[in-house]
């Protein structure tokens, strides 16, 4: 099938790479369902041309002693036609298949002038096959031999028999090579927009990161690094002062003691601030989990939450890990699987909480024995980036993730945390 990139490609004001020769919209193998309908069509027209062709032939000429030729050469056009459509193969194998046909169909018209309307079939084929000058040389062969045969089918001349088919298969081909380059440069207009929008993500995060370093440094230097130099200054004085004004050393020494305290409530409000936010304020995880899912039901996806067993009040890690968890398990889901639907469902027992989630996207294979259901071991290749860091997050608490999907039918993650002290596994 033709390949836009064996056509010449338009002047691209993007700096992005040229797009893949195996990639295109018409390569092997990569066909899409129109491409597969047009190919389908092309073929049946060409049988049922040939069909017709044979057919009025057998008509009018049924006595003649080519009859035995013809009809064997119209078997073999119609089995290589339909065997490339049944099996499309590679580019260097459609090209091969397209060569025997238009061999065999140039013998036929030569010996049956009827059948050169086969050609209209063959023309597209070539030019979805071969780059642009090649399938140019191609069709004007073909449309040349058409009019030679209409010629010498008409009783006189007729000038539609001289015009028609050089200006059908210059239609067709003016046609399809401004198709084709208009795809490519919708194609390279959509890298360049989807490269973009890397690129701004990628900037947004690098100032994100920079712009919260800056801010916990501001913080921390005009919090504890200040009250930690000050308890210095204060404590070298009170050992300055010790034997000589035992009151003093006593006044720097409670002085010291008060900016410590001051300063351990700016760390645990640090602490808190960089806590997930929907945990803040003493919102409980089943709370924040309910929150997330009316946060990410939006843009075709509706994420469900709920809760089984006590509501137990969960550590502060341990609610934050399995809020992380949910939170990295709906952008993996939102943005590789289609789904429809998600739920949350969090399970508090007496000595293990689990948090399910699962969807209706489209899954992926079950990985060998040992692959995802091994809680903590090598990352599995059928992970995204997202999991390695839940495992870790898991692991710390000494918890187990487990994955289960099949292609199709969605996929679960399951993530459960012990309750009870636990050795964490060792690395």
């Amino acid at each position: 099938m033709r390949h836009p990139d064996d056509h010449p490609q338009p002047p691209s004001t993007s700096p992005g790479p040229p797009a893949s020769p195996a990639s295109g919209a018409f390569a092997p193998g990569a066909q899409t369902r129109d491409d597969r309908l047009l190919s389908a069509l092309l073929t049946t027209a060409f049988v049922v041309l040939l069909a017709g062709a044979l057919l009025r032939y057998v008509l009018k000429h049924g006595d003649s002693d080519r009859l035995p030729w013809i009809l064997g050469l119209s078997v073999v056009l119609a089995v290589v036609q339909v065997a490339g459509q049944a099996r499309p193969g590679s580019r260097r194998a459609g090209r091969v298949r397209l060569a025997v046909v238009v061999a065999c169909w140039v013998v036929v018209v030569l010996l049956a002038p009827s059948f050169a309307w086969c050609a209209v079939p063959l023309i597209h084929t070539a030019l979805r096959l071969l780059p642009t000058r090649s399938a140019v040389a191609l069709v004007t062969a073909l449309a040349t031999l058409v009019v030679l045969a209409e010629l010498r089918l008409a009783d006189g001349f007729d000038p539609n028999h001289l015009l028609l088919p050089p200006v059908v298969a210059a239609l067709a081909t003016g046609v399809f090579v401004y198709l084709t380059r208009e795809a490519t440069r919708r194609q390279h207009l959509i890298d360049d927009l989807v490269r973009t929008r890397r690129e701004l993500a990628a900037t947004e995060r690098r100032e994100g990161t920079l712009a919260e370093r800056q801010r916990l440094s501001r913080e921390i230097h005009d919090s504890l690094a200040q009250g930690l130099s000050s308890q210095n200054m204060l404590l070298q004085a009170a050992d300055r002062q010790w034997d000589t004004d035992p009151e003093a050393a006593r006044t720097h020494l409670r002085t010291a003691a008060s900016i410590a305290a001051h300063g351990l409530t700016e760390a645990r409000r640090l602490v808190h601030d960089l806590a997930p936010a929907d945990l803040a304020e003493g919102a409980g995880l089943a709370q924040a989990l309910a929150t997330l899912a009316a946060r990410e039901s939006r843009d075709g996806l509706t994420v469900r939450f709920h809760a089984e067993g006590p509501d137990t009040h969960l550590p502060d890690q341990v609610a934050s890990a399995l809020l992380r968890t949910a939170q990295g398990a709906l952008a993996n889901i939102r943005e590789h699987s289609g789904a429809r639907t998600a739920a949350l469902t969090l399970t508090c027992l007496d000595d293990t909480v689990a948090l399910d989630v699962a969807d209706d996207g489209r899954g992926f294979p079950a990985p060998e024995p040992g692959g995802t259901r091994d809680p903590l071991g090598d990352p599995d290749p059928l992970r995204g980036h997202g999991l390695p860091a839940i495992r870790a997050r898991l692991r710390q608490l000494g918890g187990t993730l487990a994955i289960e999907s099949t292609p199709g039918e969605g996929a679960v993650l399951t993530a459960t945390i012990p309750l009870t002290p636990a050795t964490p596994p060792a690395p």
